[in-house]
């Protein structure tokens, strides 16, 4: 490997699931640059969240630790230090454009330079809150399609959060934040190394893609899951209560529905995977941008999400539970000049954390890991091709109530390779008794088989619960200091 300092860029989708590459093995989507990403990078295809929302998840990754270690818990806890800082006092200059969903919005979190754009539809924090798109829009003179606006619709209950976006397509948010980006590529002069974070705020809902990129995917044969009543009957009674909840309340302009047609559904996959599309574009365009101004000489690009979506699969909408379509999310590297890995497109399953992505970033930038971070570096198996590398025994990821999940006090998820546990505690339908999910992988890949009850399974859930309590003590232990100092 190279000793040079490498131009590092991370993008960062919202909200997207692991079924939406078509090299990957998902033909229902055409994602022709991130293809590429896949036959020429290194993907990881066991990679969980730490957490199943945006600003737990987002915090976790740039802090390197839990969100019951940084405090971030929830949507609008504060959030103002991250390991940018770590590269930017190393000499990188460090741009955000698009979202990250730190709080407050523009603290700069050790970045040189931030464009910040949030969330499509701001309704709980930030709802007046203006971003770099809301000004673009507004210098327009055009009133950005959001809540208010859908209401108005006939049909916005039947919807589930699919409509289009019917003002000029530059101006649609993931359209802007890649022409931002491309933006800022050509017109600033070019700095060496550069770490560039790109957010975009799609797949999230609304589910809003440009009339166009609708049309190629109009009759589109995407295979769903099927929603069995064994499985809904057999969930845990918070999730029975946040499936309810989401019909009552249309959080990011989605009114969910507890039995929606097989059209409903597919029209919502259908807009998905259309704005999944539109994403990819901006990636070719970045990509190709950065290839003019001289930045792929030696860099490396990094792309993941922060968490995924049911999407109505299990029953539920969107995220704040822990299925495979939740917690499970793309993460691929890949570099034009440098070797990583054994060989082009190799595909890694040993497990991973998001937030693994970070130390392993730190060490490409020639910084030092801290002692405290809980994230371990994937180097070893993409810079050193370490052969007895296999990936974490476990994966943990932790939710707590807050204005979505509002049902239970909290739920944490411990995942081997081939077992699930969900626990969930002080649930209100039963009194704060703690209640959750079981799953055999192996067995019941598609988590429909709930054997949190099951006596024949007693040893292997106590096994789990163990799991949790160990995890908690050793990382808050871990991190002690840490927490001493950021008091």
């Amino acid at each position: 490997m190279s000793k040079s300092r490498p131009n590092i860029i991370f993008i960062i989708t919202d909200q997207q699931r692991f079924d939406t590459i078509n090299a990957l093995g998902f033909p229902h989507v055409d994602t022709p640059n991130l293809d590429r990403l896949v036959n020429e990078g290194v993907t990881f295809t066991n990679c969980h969240v730490t957490a199943p929302s945006c600003a737990p998840s987002r915090g976790s990754l740039f802090a390197g630790q839990y969100p019951h270690t940084t405090g971030i818990l929830k949507n609008a806890d504060r959030w103002t230090r991250s390991w940018v800082s770590d590269l930017s006092e190393s000499g990188y200059h460090c741009v955000n454009i698009g979202k990250m969903h730190t709080f407050p919005f523009t603290t700069p979190c050790g970045f040189t330079e931030r464009y910040v754009v949030e969330n499509k539809d701001r309704y709980l924090e930030g709802r007046y809150f203006f971003d770099e798109w809301d000004k673009a829009l507004a210098a327009r003179n055009l009133i950005k399609q959001q809540r208010e606006q859908y209401r108005q619709r006939t049909d916005y209950s039947e919807k589930l959060g699919a409509f289009t976006w019917d003002l000029p397509a530059e101006t649609q948010s993931d359209n802007f934040v890649g022409g931002m980006a491309k933006w800022w590529l050509e017109t600033h002069p070019k700095e060496d190394p550069l770490f560039l974070q790109i957010g975009f705020p799609g797949p999230h809902p609304p589910y809003d893609p440009t009339p166009e990129h609708l049309e190629k995917y109009e009759d589109r044969d995407i295979e769903l899951q099927p929603v069995l009543e064994s499985d809904t009957e057999g969930q845990p009674e918070a999730y029975k209560g946040m499936r309810v909840h989401n019909v009552e309340v249309d959080h990011d302009s989605v009114v969910h529905k507890l039995d929606p047609t097989e059209e409903q559904r597919l029209d919502q996959r259908r807009h998905y995977m259309a704005n999944m599309t539109m994403i990819d574009d901006q990636i070719g365009t970045i990509l190709e941008t950065l290839e003019t101004e001289g930045y792929l000489e030696d860099a490396i690009v990094v792309f993941a999400s922060d968490h995924g979506d049911c999407l109505t699969d299990h029953g539920h909408s969107q995220k704040w539970t822990m299925y495979e379509q939740v917690t499970n999310i793309p993460m691929i590297v890949w570099s034009p000049n440098r070797k990583l890995g054994d060989s082009p497109g190799q595909k890694i399953d040993g497990l991973v954390s998001l937030f693994d992505i970070g130390p392993t970033i730190l060490e490409w930038a020639g910084c030092d890991i801290p002692d405290h971070f809980s994230a371990e570096s994937l180097s070893p198996v993409l810079d050193a091709n370490d052969e007895t590398w296999k990936g974490r025994t476990h994966v943990f990821s932790e939710q707590v109530r807050d204005g979505n999940f509002t049902t239970a006090d909290y739920q944490t998820m411990v995942r081997t390779e081939d077992w699930k546990l969900v626990q969930i505690i002080g649930s209100d339908a039963i009194d704060g008794a703690t209640e959750g999910l079981l799953f055999d992988l192996k067995s019941d890949p598609g988590e429909q088989n709930n054997l949190w009850e099951s006596q024949e399974h007693g040893s292997k859930k106590s096994e789990l619960l163990n799991a949790i309590l160990e995890w908690r003590i050793q990382t808050t232990r871990q991190t002690s200091k840490w927490s001493e100092l950021n008091r």
